[in-house]
């Protein structure tokens, strides 16, 4: 796997929250994921980032690939992962969640980002896997 440098991930998740944080003071809790998702996506299009919407990762166990792994709600610059929640809180689940989407999609860095939260700040959870920086 290719190690990402630390400044490139640093970019993509400091452009990610900004948006996001942008999009929630503007939009509100409550929406669907979907719409806070389509948003997010044309937001990071638009700053210039390579942005790619419900991207379908296989799960490949014991020489078998499965098309029925998941789908990641948004991979930006073939990077980083963000993972919408429209919740009460993130939960250790969602964690777990997006641990498991980054072991699967051989990335390092994920966002979970709830718009479901009061305030944005605390519906941000950074998630990495094997992260090292450089």
């Amino acid at each position: 796997m290719q190690s990402a440098r630390s400044g490139e991930i640093n970019v993509i998740t400091g452009a990610a929250i900004d948006c996001a944080v942008r999009i929630h003071t503007d939009l509100g809790p409550g929406l669907m994921e979907s719409v806070y998702e389509a948003i997010l996506h044309r937001q990071l299009e638009n700053m210039g980032f390579r942005v790619a919407r419900q991207v379908s990762i296989p799960v490949r166990y014991e020489g078998l690939s499965f098309k029925e792994g998941f789908r990641a709600d948004l991979i930006v610059e073939d990077r980083v992962i963000l993972e919408l929640k429209s919740v009460d809180q993130i939960s250790k689940a969602h964690r777990k969640q997006l641990l498991t989407y980054l072991k699967l999609s051989g990335l390092q860095v994920g966002l979970l980002l709830n718009f479901g939260a009061h305030l944005m700040r605390d519906g941000i959870a950074r998630v990495v896997c094997d992260y090292q920086e450089t």
